[in-house]
């Protein structure tokens, strides 16, 4: 990092870190981009608290750690092509991995906190490498095969999708089918068929229980209890059509609310998520006047390569 490091301390009761900024080291720009992906790679997520960055600098804070970013088609962008706000209503949001029930899962999702909610409407955060050591072995061993995802995404929403992550090469209205097909870099894992009045349906394959973005120790990491606030809820089941049981799923679900944190945000406030190991959710809003932004993306790969020699 800068000559002059953040103060480093834990956040919770699991492996997260808290970053404070000092008077040597006072802005995202301040801190070195290889030194915060070898601390993500330990932590599994981090807050940073005090350097109270703008929209524009959280952005480039993204960049400077990105090769590519990501979005959610429905929502909208602010403060140029990388924050998107979070807006999912006002109910409580399950745990989940960003895009986690979809083929385009980001390696890290980021947030800024423009404004605190004055009560509530933490985000949680759980660790999957905590949850797939706590779970039972009959638990871990119905997990040993993959889950699947199945939903309908509506044509304005996935062409939306594929024009960003296409470079914007093509306007909206020239995006076809088979540049959304030509996205998907695992045919094997995702089966994709165009609908007649335009939307897209999808069958996507992966596992519950995960190797992750900085080894391979599995993760219990997720969408299975994952929102649906802007599209059709997904058909979840095992890879070979089993239903997911309501007995596994409520204790898996007592499991993950034992091991969950929350963050409780405060003004300026920037948290990173190893998005292939680290849930994140929300607790019930109950300030509506809160602000808070997100964005997706992936990671450096020299980066990745130099925090892994």
């Amino acid at each position: 990092m800068s000559v002059s490091q953040p103060e480093i301390q834990p956040f919770g009761k699991g492996t997260g870190k808290l970053l404070l900024a000092t008077e040597g080291c006072a802005a995202l720009s301040d801190l070195e981009p290889q030194a915060v992906v070898e601390l993500l790679a330990e932590a599994g997520f981090l807050v940073l608290r005090g350097f109270r960055p703008s929209l524009e600098d959280f952005s480039g804070f993204v960049k400077a750690h990105s090769d590519r970013v990501t979005l959610d088609p429905a929502r909208s962008f602010h403060g140029g092509d990388v924050a998107q706000k979070v807006d999912a209503g006002t109910q409580a949001v399950g745990l989940h991995l960003e895009n986690g029930n979809s083929p385009f899962v980001p390696d890290l999702t980021w947030f800024l906190c423009e404004r605190a909610a004055s009560s509530g409407s933490q985000t949680t955060v759980c660790d999957g490498y905590r949850v797939w050591d706590a779970a039972t072995e009959e638990d871990r061993a119905a997990f040993a095969q993959d889950i699947t995802y199945s939903r309908r995404v509506e044509e304005a929403k996935w062409k939306q999708f594929v024009m960003h992550q296409s470079g914007g090469v093509k306007k909206v209205e020239d995006i076809t089918f088979e540049d959304f097909r030509a996205l998907v870099s695992d045919a094997d894992s995702t089966t994709l068929v165009h609908l007649p009045d335009g939307a897209a349906h999808y069958t996507y394959r992966t596992p519950a229980a995960r190797t992750t973005l900085f080894g391979e120790r599995l993760s219990w990491a997720n969408s299975i209890f994952g929102p649906s606030y802007n599209y059709e809820k997904p058909v979840i089941a095992f890879a070979d059509g089993t239903p997911l049981s309501a007995g596994l799923t409520d204790r898996m679900k007592r499991l993950t609310d034992d091991l969950t944190e929350d963050i409780d945000w405060q003004d300026g406030d920037v948290a990173l998520i190893d998005n292939t190991r680290v849930m994140h959710g929300r607790r019930a809003i109950t300030d509506t006047n809160r602000t808070i932004y997100n964005a997706q993306s992936y990671i450096r790969r020299d980066l990745l390569e130099a925090v892994a020699s």
